[in-house]
């Protein structure tokens, strides 16, 4: 998958003999978001009991980093696009690690709300900038293609890192410890990215337009609010309101594009079908697996009772299939083809979502294991020659905006799955029926019922805790069903879509 257009200074970019050095730079960035993003699922029942947040406050601090992520990172990658893409990396890694503390330090739900939005602000800044500087140092279509797998692999192995970690600071420490972890992994990250990371931007980028940035944070991030609340509470004046409001300032953002001499994104890319296919797969995908794994962890912990270090290492086969996955993807999509890969990922991510509605509060963990391993074999595929696809198909200049386009996807994606699917699991579970007595915050979460059982008699605490489980696994059900038939409509459009791509060809 190479492009067409080979950027002045290829060359020079392909024999840099420290790109390999420099790739394990952008690895560390990227491990900073997958931990981050990972951590949180484990720390979930700790936070429900400290900070005591309602059901929809706890949906907010699971899905606000997605949300304002998504608004940003087009804005993000064009402004790398402009001053310089590892400037803005190195400038976001050190925001970063500072805005890691505050969220380690919040006392109220609303401040953890306030402080998870602004981790989203400078996590806006990493991933475009990541892809956008492995275009720039890897010319070559084999060995781009093999870095964006180290790249995806990554990504994969922090959400095998963050979960092991996570659970093992958790039963040492309290829940805010999951975020300083951050500290280290972004001071050797500047420390090292300032001597070995490559300088590239835009040589002509023209102006960074402010009122295409308003438009872009304020379309995604009504229309997404809509989407959650109208899931939640069904659609209300306000909801509607902010939907209609979202909707308006995209299509603002479009037209404005489409007229400014230098766009902030170029809209002729979307006329690109591999381009087009690639991002409504990774979007698809992203959103039809999300909110299974927002509430998988508390399904490991509070309703089969495992410790979080346990309920990490559970969690472990997903990331180590999409890892091995992510490292051979380049070569399957060379001998097969784009869409047989892609395609035939998700299909494979849908069966095993599929497979996860007979799981019970006892089910054995080797049905659960294999199942999360299909899951991620299926998105290592998918995500690593997706990805190349993107990144291959636009000029060296464009390179920021065009992996921010498909970061907002992934994000996008996460922050609509934890909104439409956590919100059936969160419908179903406020709907169970709890012993005489059960006190009104027992619906609010799994982890308040855990909490208000504690304080019962043993016939009653055994009787609420049966019910709520029961609930919760119910509403999983439906989640991972609704996850399926996602991932199989994604792998359907995903075949027609890349139908005509080549792996030597991403235009």
């Amino acid at each position: 998958m190479t492009s067409t257009l080979r950027p002045a200074g290829a060359a020079e970019a392909v024999r840099r003999p420290g790109r390999w050095l420099a790739l394990s730079v952008l690895v560390l960035a990227v491990l900073l978001v997958a931990v981050d993003a990972t951590v949180l699922g484990l720390a979930t029942p700790y936070i429900s009991e400290d900070l005591d947040p309602t059901g929809t406050q706890l949906l907010w601090i699971g899905d606000v980093y997605s949300f304002v992520i998504a608004g940003l990172l087009v804005s993000m990658g064009s402004l790398g696009d402009r001053i310089g893409r590892k400037r803005i990396l190195l400038g976001g890694a050190t925001a970063f690690g500072a805005l890691s503390v505050l969220n380690a330090y919040a006392t109220t739900p609303e401040l953890l709300i306030l402080a998870r939005a602004l981790l989203g602000v400078a996590g806006a800044t990493l991933m475009p900038a990541t892809l956008a500087l492995i275009r720039n140092l890897f010319d070559d279509p084999r060995e781009r293609s093999f870095a964006v797998g180290v790249w995806g692999a990554a990504a994969s192995a922090g959400t095998a890192v963050g979960p092991v970690a996570g659970g093992f600071l958790l039963e040492h420490f309290w829940w805010g410890s999951v975020f300083l972890i951050n500290l280290p992994v972004t001071a050797v990250l500047v420390l090292v990215g300032i001597r070995t990371l490559p300088e590239s931007r835009n040589p002509d980028p023209g102006p960074w337009d402010l009122v295409s940035v308003v438009l872009s944070l304020a379309g995604m991030i009504c229309l997404v609010y809509a989407v959650k609340e109208a899931a939640t509470d069904g659609l209300t004046p306000t909801t509607a309101g902010a939907g209609l409001l979202g909707a308006a300032a995209l299509y603002g953002f479009v037209r404005r594009q489409l007229t400014l001499p230098v766009p902030l994104l170029d809209m002729r890319l979307f006329r690109r079908r591999g381009f087009s296919g690639a991002v409504l797969a990774d979007l698809l995908t992203v959103l039809g697996m999300s909110g299974l794994v927002f509430f998988l962890s508390q399904y490991l912990q509070l309703v089969q009772g495992r410790g979080p270090f346990e309920a990490g290492l559970a969690e472990l086969p997903a990331a180590a299939g999409a890892v091995a996955a992510g490292l051979v993807a380049g070569r399957a999509a060379r001998r097969f083809s784009v869409r047989a890969v892609v395609s035939g990922g998700l299909a494979a991510v849908g069966a095993a979502l599929a497979a996860l509605v007979t799981l019970g509060p006892s089910t054995g963990y080797p049905a659960l294991g294999a199942a999360l391993l299909v899951v991620g074999v299926g998105a290592g595929f998918s995500f690593t020659v997706t990805a190349d696809v993107i990144l291959s198909g636009v000029p060296n200049g464009q390179a920021g905006a065009a992996s921010a386009v498909s970061e907002t996807a992934y994000e996008l994606g996460a922050a609509l799955g934890i909104a439409l699917l956590g919100s059936i699991v969160t419908g179903v579970y406020r709907g169970f029926t709890g012993p005489p007595g059960t006190p009104a915050e027992a619906h609010e979460s799994l982890g308040a019922a855990v909490e208000a059982a504690a304080h019962l008699p043993p016939h009653r605490s055994e009787a609420l805790l049966a019910a709520a489980r029961d609930s919760f696994v119910h509403g999983l059900h439906l989640a991972s069903a609704a996850g399926a038939a996602v991932l199989l409509a994604a792998s359907a459009a995903s075949w027609f879509l890349l139908g005509r791509q080549r792996p030597d060809r991403a235009g």
